[in-house]
């Protein structure tokens, strides 16, 4: 084990990351893992792979109250060490979750404008967002932005970084 990896063991054993659909969480948590040397798991994944389905086959099963609950138990149970975490982008309407995300480690927010998710995210009726009828995107980038930001030990720009980028001031902040 290298001592880079030592270290970030002994302060905090797992990162999260949290963000709206289309911010680069699975993208970036692929990469800081790797370069860490740690494991990655996404929850999203998890989600799917525990019902057999995609989310937004699950999130119609379930509907919205249900969808939480079950994407919140599924962060309760995680049992994690020397991990990066890419969270659901609906997590964050969970405080429990929330708590025990933050006792795993740093919670680091990707932070995209409005504009780039609307860009990013192009099939919000078939991607498994967690919204109530009516609501759109904009909506729930604003209901969430100021969750994330509540929850957040360190910000990083995904609209405004490379990912490359991003996992090297993500690095800096974790040597600080």
């Amino acid at each position: 084990m290298s001592s880079k990896s030592s270290f970030y063991v002994r302060k905090r054993p797992c990162i999260a990351l949290i963000g709206m659909a289309g911010s680069g969480k699975s993208t970036l948590g692929k990469l800081l893992s790797q370069s860490l040397s740690w494991a990655h798991v996404d929850t999203d994944w998890l989600l799917e792979a525990w019902w057999g389905t995609n989310l937004q086959s699950i999130r119609d099963h379930l509907g919205l109250k249900g969808f939480l609950q079950a994407e919140e138990k599924v962060v309760l149970d995680l049992r994690l060490n020397r991990c990066v975490i890419s969270t659901g982008g609906s997590v964050v309407y969970s405080a429990p979750a929330m708590d025990f995300l933050k006792s795993l480690g740093p919670i680091i927010y990707l932070h995209a404008d409005l504009q780039t998710i609307l860009k990013r995210v192009q099939n919000v009726s078939t991607r498994g967002l967690a919204m109530d009828k009516g609501q759109t995107l904009e909506d729930i980038y604003l209901q969430r932005k100021p969750l994330y930001e509540q929850y957040a030990d360190f910000v990083v720009s995904t609209d405004q970084n490379s990912p490359q980028e991003c996992v090297q001031l993500i690095e800096q902040w974790l040597k600080k």
